[in-house]
């Protein structure tokens, strides 16, 4: 089950108006094609790492434990502290961590997702009883600030939960998860840049259509699967939590699975996409405003580079 969830998000925001001043946009642009007004970006001494370590924190104090209480920390990034070790590794260390496992999950904005059925099979395989499961980037790091149809999308931050085995028969936490991935679209959306193509980092390069065009499609597909394999329907769900990259493929999804919108969360104004953290940021918001609560039928999903894309039910 999800104990607990915790989320960090740098200081400094950057709108849309002050964006609009170092690059061809304006706010009403932004708006109308994304609906996002801001993004959180990371101080110059702030990493990966340490986005993660306080996300971290906050979920653990929030579940009442501490590190000792952790076996495993799953960190799900696209920008890594280091080529290697593991970022989730150096959150270890600053967790103060000498035990158990940490590696890091490379699925790009459906990182979480991953991280999460990843950690719950863990659970479930008896290789250990409590994880902590970590969305974090700093996306601002491999933008390329001149051009205006990516640096505008994404922003940074992180997001965590603890997963932990639930009694045996308790109904609770992961009820099913679906995994999926194309490599024939990996140029779709993608960097420019790796250590062993270019020796450098790269920047964001987009299709925008053609991910549009697939995300909705792609969505769906995991949504309804998850539901199929739990005997579930669309208005069973109480809560629909959806990657937060672009308004109008939330409510293309939506609209495709015929979900009000009152029934999905939708925090991409102000934090626009975090890949891998924009689903537990999600999760928080909603959780610390009251809107899900114990016992809610909770769907997230995503879709990201690669392609890659999942979904896991979830019974809060």
């Amino acid at each position: 089950m999800i104990r607990s969830v915790g989320a960090y998000l740098p200081a400094r925001v950057l709108t849309n108006e002050e964006l609009s001043k170092t690059v061809d946009t304006s706010d009403e642009w932004i708006v109308q094609r994304t609906g996002i007004r801001q993004r959180h970006i990371a101080a110059d001494d702030e990493n990966t790492s340490d986005l993660a370590a306080a996300a971290a924190r906050q979920a653990m104090q929030n579940a009442g434990i501490t590190i000792d209480d952790i076996d495993l920390i799953v960190c799900a990034t696209t920008t890594p502290d280091v080529t290697f070790p593991a970022t989730a590794a150096i959150v270890q260390q600053k967790l103060g961590m000498h035990h158990g496992a940490a590696f890091d999950i490379q699925a790009v904005c459906s990182g979480f997702v991953y991280a999460v059925a990843t950690a719950d099979s863990y659970l479930k395989n008896g290789l250990g009883t409590r994880a902590l499961v970590i969305g974090a980037e700093t996306a601002s790091r491999i933008l390329d600030w001149n051009d205006r149809t990516t640096c505008v999308l994404f922003g940074d931050g992180a997001g965590a939960a603890v997963l932990e085995l639930g009694e045996s028969g308790e109904e609770r936490g992961v009820l099913a998860t679906a995994l999926r991935s194309d490599g024939h679209f990996w140029n779709k959306l993608y960097t420019d840049g790796g250590p062993s193509s270019t020796r450098s980092m790269g920047h964001v390069r987009m299709e925008g259509k053609e991910v549009f065009k697939h995300a909705v499609g792609m969505i769906t597909d995991v949504v309804y699967k998850v539901l199929e394999d739990t005997g579930h329907t669309i208005d069973d769900l109480d809560w629909f939590v959806p990657h937060q990259a672009n308004k109008r493929i939330i409510d293309g999804a939506g609209n495709k699975l015929g979900l009000p919108p009152e029934k999905v969360v939708v925090t991409v104004d102000q934090h626009a996409n975090t890949s891998a953290a924009s689903v537990p940021l999600a999760l928080s918001t909603a959780i610390a405003d009251g809107r899900i609560k114990r016992g809610d039928l909770v769907m997230i999903e995503a879709m990201g580079g690669g392609f890659t894309w999942g979904a896991s039910l979830i019974r809060w």
